[in-house]
């Protein structure tokens, strides 16, 4: 009895700190130290970040330079000036990561704030136990943290966003979208282009308002729940997936579309007409044509109700 009540209360308090923002930390650090960093970086150029144990902002704008500052934190004064933040700027790219000190323990870790041209590619961008947040960039960005929450704002370019028990967050984007993470809840809205979004544990919440013809839209995750609006009707096929969680579909009345539809110990209701030609229409599975046919719209759940609704 008294190994299990150790072992739950082991695992209360590993949940509690996976839920602490990395920053409640920093901010008890005893020793800081702020920095600044100015180079050229002209529109078009690229830009590398890598941190740990602290956040990433990145913010596009105008100029020709990238603007970097931040703030190294450690327990001891060792420790702080044991930490480097390195910077490495060539013709077309800038790269600035911080360095953790060879074979050094204790608390420590840095934070970042970048000011960039708007037109200007993230190559990547990455931290540990930190958030990260992108807005007004015109270029592809790779994002990718874990014990923290990824958003990203008014994007043009292609995104990848990664990160584990952490959310993620994205809002007027025109590009192809890959976000997955674990553990956290993804919300994507105003998103025009490729889309795809994986997490688990957590429900899904998207709406998009025009969808790239040439890879299918994927939404998976677990014990979560699923609701995708379609601004317009489908181009290519649609594949909504969970366990232990509902799905609602909205789409415009005009959709024309393959419907397929499957739950367990779950109902299915629909306000879009199914032709019945070869179709399957049950309790649990909805099968067939609507307005004639056209790509495939699968929806896929156990546990749950399916929701299909005209926009």
């Amino acid at each position: 009895m008294r190994t299990s009540i150790l072992a739950t209360m082991t695992i209360a308090a590993a949940t509690i700190l996976a839920g602490c923002d990395i920053e409640e930390f920093a901010g008890s650090s005893r020793f800081k130290e702020d920095f600044h960093y100015s180079y050229d970086l002209r529109p078009g150029g690229r830009l590398a970040v890598e941190s740990f144990n602290g956040s990433i902002e990145i913010t596009g704008g105008g100029g020709d330079k990238v603007e970097i500052s931040g703030t190294r934190y450690a327990s001891t004064r060792e420790l702080l000036e044991a930490l480097k933040v390195d910077v490495v700027q060539t013709d077309n790219s800038v790269r600035v990561r911080a360095i953790r000190p060879s074979g050094r323990r204790g608390n420590m870790g840095a934070s970042f704030v970048i000011r960039l041209p708007r037109q200007v590619e993230i190559e990547r961008a990455e931290s540990s136990n930190g958030s990260i947040k992108i807005e007004d960039v015109e270029g592809r960005a790779r994002l990718a943290t874990s014990n923290g929450a990824i958003r990203a704002f008014r994007l043009n370019g292609d995104i990848e966003a990664t990160t584990s028990n952490g959310s993620i967050e994205l809002k007027e984007s025109q590009g192809n979208a890959i976000l997955r993470t674990s553990n956290g809840k993804i919300t994507a809205m105003d998103i025009r282009g490729r889309f795809e979004a994986e997490t688990s544990n957590a429900s899904i919440e998207a709406r998009v308002a025009e969808l790239d013809g040439s890879r299918p839209l994927r939404l998976d995750t677990s014990n979560g729940a699923i609701r995708l609006t379609l601004e317009q009707t489908p181009k290519t096929d649609v594949r909504l997936s969970t366990s232990n969680g509902s799905i609602t579909f909205v789409a415009p009345s005009s959709m024309a579309a393959r419907l397929k539809a499957g739950t367990s110990n779950g109902s299915i209701s629909s306000s879009f007409n199914v032709g019945p030609e070869g179709g399957v229409k049950t309790k649990n599975r909805l099968e067939g044509a609507v307005n004639g046919g056209g790509p495939l719209v699968e929806l896929a759940t156990s546990n749950g109700s399916i929701n299909i609704e005209q926009l």
